[in-house]
C-alpha cells in the first residue's frame, strides 16, 4: 500500500500583504518522496488541495492513503481526497512527517516573513482529561510488565476479539532486546470488558500515561487530540508501581500495553493494544 503523510495549516510567515501563508506538507514514511506548497489564507481550502494533489498525479502515482495528525487538516484533507478517491486516516503515528515539519521550522525562521519566536510545528492544543463514562468501569486494574520477547508469542496468535498490534510498534521493529520489561495496564472488565474493549476501539488509544499529581493519574491519549482519565490513586504503593511503570517506558522507547480482560484467570482476554508515546 503506497502511504502519504500530510499536514495542511498555517505557518509563522506572511505573504506580500500580511496575511499568514498555508502550506501543505507531504512526504511518505521514509521521506523518499517529499513535497511543499503555499497559499494564501484566503486559498486554504479543499479545492485548492485537490488541485495540488491532482497535480501530483501528473509526476507520479498517488497514494492509497492519506495520514494526518493534526485535527484542523483532517476535514480539509479528507475532503480533497474524497474528490481524487483517497482514503485519509486520522493518526499520531506519522513520524517521518513531524520529522520533516521540524526541519522546516528550522528553515522558516531564516526567512524575512518570519513571524513568530517561539514556534512549535508539531505541538497540538490538548483539552483537560474528561472521565471516562461510568458504564464502562470494569472491576479493577493493575500495571504490569512482560518481557519485549515474549509479546508477540504471548498475544499475536491467541483468539482475541480486538488485537491491535500494529507491525511499527512491535518490540522486533523498534530493536527493543528480548529481555527489555515492556510495560503494561491491565484492566479486569468483568461484565463490561466488551464493553470496554469496543469503546476503546472506537476512540483509538495511542497512550497511557502516568501523571502526578494530586491525586495522581493515569491517562489515555485517544484519536487526535483527546484524553481520558483511567483512574486516580493516592495510594503510596500504586504511585511507587506507577512510578516504575514510567520508568520502564522509557528503557521500553516509549513502547507499552493495554489488556482488556473478563478476570484474572488468564484464560480469555478481550482487547489488547500496543501502545507508544511520542509526539
Amino acid at each position: 500500500m503506497r502511504i502519504w503523510q500530510a499536514d495542511f495549516y498555517r505557518r509563522p510567515l506572511q505573504d506580500e500583504t500580511g496575511k499568514p501563508l498555508w502550506e501543505l506538507l507531504i512526504c511518505d514514511g521514509a521521506q523518499t518522496f517529499k513535497f511543499s506548497a503555499f497559499c494564501s489564507q484566503s486559498e486554504a481550502n479543499s479545492n485548492w488541495l485537490a488541485a495540488q494533489l491532482h497535480q501530483q498525479a501528473q509526476i507520479q502515482n498517488l497514494p492509497d492513503l492519506i495520514q494526518v495528525f493534526r485535527p484542523q487538516s483532517l476535514s480539509l484533507l479528507e475532503a480533497a481526497g474524497k474528490v481524487l478517491g483517497i482514503k485519509v486516516e486520522a493518526t499520531r503515528r506519522t513520524a517521518a512527517l513531524k520529522l520533516l515539519l521540524q526541519k522546516r521550522a528550522e528553515e522558516y525562521s531564516s526567512m524575512p516573513n518570519y513571524t513568530a519566536e517561539n514556534y512549535s510545528p508539531i505541538a497540538l492544543e490538548t483539552p483537560p482529561p474528561v472521565p471516562l463514562p461510568e458504564n464502562l468501569w470494569g472491576d479493577g486494574w493493575r500495571f504490569a510488565s512482560l518481557a519485549a520477547g515474549d509479546i508477540v508469542e504471548a498475544f499475536q496468535e491467541r483468539p482475541i476479539p480486538i488485537l491491535e498490534m500494529p507491525e511499527l510498534l512491535l518490540p522486533l521493529t523498534l530493536g527493543l532486546a528480548s529481555t527489555v520489561p515492556v510495560p503494561g495496564v491491565v484492566i479486569d472488565g468483568g461484565r463490561q470488558s466488551m464493553r470496554l474493549a469496543k469503546w476503546l476501539q472506537d476512540v483509538k488509544p495511542f497512550a497511557l500515561n502516568y501523571i502526578a499529581g494530586a491525586p495522581d493519574g493515569l491517562i489515555l491519549e485517544a484519536g487526535l487530540a483527546d484524553r481520558w482519565v483511567v483512574a486516580t490513586f493516592e495510594d503510596r504503593e500504586v504511585k511507587a508501581a506507577a512510578e516504575i511503570y514510567q520508568q520502564r517506558q522509557q528503557l521500553s522507547k516509549g513502547l507499552h500495553f493495554l489488556l482488556v480482560q473478563p478476570d484474572d484467570s488468564g484464560m480469555t482476554y478481550t482487547g489488547f493494544w500496543l501502545l507508544k508515546f511520542d509526539r
